[in-house]
């Protein structure tokens, strides 16, 4: 999945490497000090750049978290196994193992906590996140409709709800399952979701 194109600055240009360290280093301390305790000094000492570095590049700790968390889920990549069913349980397995890592668990909900009195901040991790990882949704349902898995969608309203639904499906459930419940999304409980989430209720209660 591409990642988000880089907003054009003045001054001089960016350096991936510094990016790159300054949003591992943002993981890192939220980890040991939290949302509350993080402040972009601290972030820059651990990144071992200037403070001014990080305010040429973020406005702001918001801006700068919610960045920090999307480069992890940035990593997610749909698998091709032969299947609709075989591709959903992989992306969900590896999404699993994301946000099983401490410094996802700490800087998603962190940045969900906060964006329930931020608009900016929830309008960002839409675009950040959810918006990026929709990709995945509709590079599954392309390949299903090429396998003769899924019809085709003509009514591109319709299509882009049908993509919205099956990602708040995906992502609410394994969330809420991962991080709200602390339950595990081990290999069972993916080929159960999976079996429902395809099949439906009907389906699920006859097996």
């Amino acid at each position: 999945m591409q990642s988000r194109p880089a907003v054009t600055r003045p001054g001089r240009p960016r350096s991936a490497a510094a990016d790159a360290a300054i949003l591992a280093a943002t993981r890192e301390a939220l980890v040991e000090l939290g949302w509350s305790k993080l402040t972009l000094g601290d972030v820059a000492t651990r990144a071992g750049v200037a403070k001014t570095t990080l305010y040429r590049r973020w406005s702001g700790k918001n801006e700068l978290v919610v960045d920090a968390v999307a480069e992890l889920f940035d990593e997610l990549r749909l698998p091709d196994r032969g299947t609709l069913a075989a591709d959903i349980e992989g992306v969900v397995l590896q999404f699993a193992a994301i946000l099983a890592r401490p410094e996802a668990k700490s800087g998603l909900m962190a940045v969900v906590a906060e964006s329930t009195r931020d608009d900016a901040l929830r309008q960002r991790i839409r675009e950040s996140i959810v918006n990026r990882q929709k990709g995945l949704v509709l590079e599954g349902r392309s390949r299903a409709q090429a396998r003769g898995e899924l019809p085709p969608e003509s009514d591109p309203s319709e299509s882009a709800r049908t993509v919205d639904l099956i990602f708040d499906v995906i992502a609410g459930a394994v969330v809420h399952r991962a991080l709200v419940s602390a339950e595990p999304v081990d290999a069972d409980w993916v080929t159960a979701f999976t079996r429902l989430l395809l099949h439906g209720l009907t389906a699920a209660a006859t097996t």
